[in-house]
């Protein structure tokens, strides 16, 4: 399994929400790109990035902060947040970003996965299910549908997705563990590489979902508490 440690960006800043709310922001620094080359230095191959302000607005206003943060590291690094024409995933690839994670437009614009699938590459597509009560949640988690994280994951199986990011926003930044019996369920029901998001709080959790054989799980708050060492976490996964 890998390890993904996140960095969400909010006005330039690496920031965490509590449970999705914008209301509820800690800003942990307004050097994101330092927080990326520490990670580095422990041993990470691969960052999480999130644009919490492209979720809402769907436009790109860390851009820059984006492109600094990949040109100073040698990490794979994926990105998510307001992620919703084939001309801005053209944009993060050539400032380079290795994948982009399609969340709200999945749901909201009818042949757009396929579309981006088809110009860019299996590899370079992933697609993020943020699930509230078993139902999806879009636009940085302030609407849910009606469409379950099942019903979802069977439809981006079938047109072709590699990679899902499946979060429960009940446990994001709530330091109270992760929802192991839904990755336990998604990983027996679908062949997708599934990734663990959102409450990843323990190294019990990661040898748990490591022993789910996982594609892969974020790491965000626990990181910046301290409750999970980077180090340790990269240990666990790897047998050592």
């Amino acid at each position: 399994m890998k390890i993904f440690p996140a960095i969400d960006l909010y006005n330039g800043c690496a920031v965490r929400l509590l449970k999705g709310d914008y209301n509820q922001m800690t800003i942990y620094s307004e050097n994101p790109g330092e927080f990326a080359a520490a990670f580095e230095q422990k041993g990470a191959e691969n960052l999480h990035l999130v644009d919490l302000e492209g979720a809402k607005s769907g436009a790109t206003p860390n851009l820059n902060t984006i492109k600094n943060i990949v040109s100073q590291t040698n990490l794979y690094t994926e990105l998510g947040g307001g992620i919703r024409s084939l001309s801005t995933i053209d944009k993060y690839l050539n400032i380079g970003v290795n994948r982009l994670i399609l969340g709200t437009a999945a749901i909201t614009e009818q042949g757009f996965v396929e579309a981006a699938i088809k110009e860019f590459g299996q590899d370079s597509i992933a697609v993020g299910i943020d699930i509230k009560e078993k139902k999806v949640a879009i636009k940085g988690w302030t609407e849910v549908t009606d469409i379950t994280c099942d019903e979802f994951c069977k439809q981006m199986e079938s047109i072709g997705v590699k990679t899902i990011i499946c979060t429960d926003i009940s446990k994001d930044g709530a330091m109270k563990g992760t929802n192991r019996q839904l990755y336990k369920s998604l990983s027996e029901k679908f062949g997708l590489d599934i990734m663990a998001s959102g409450g990843v709080s323990t190294l019990d959790d990661i040898k748990a979902l490591s022993d789910m054989n996982l594609y892969g799980a974020i790491l965000g708050k626990a990181l910046y508490t301290s409750a999970i060492d980077l180090e340790d976490a990269i240990k666990t996964v790897k047998g050592v």
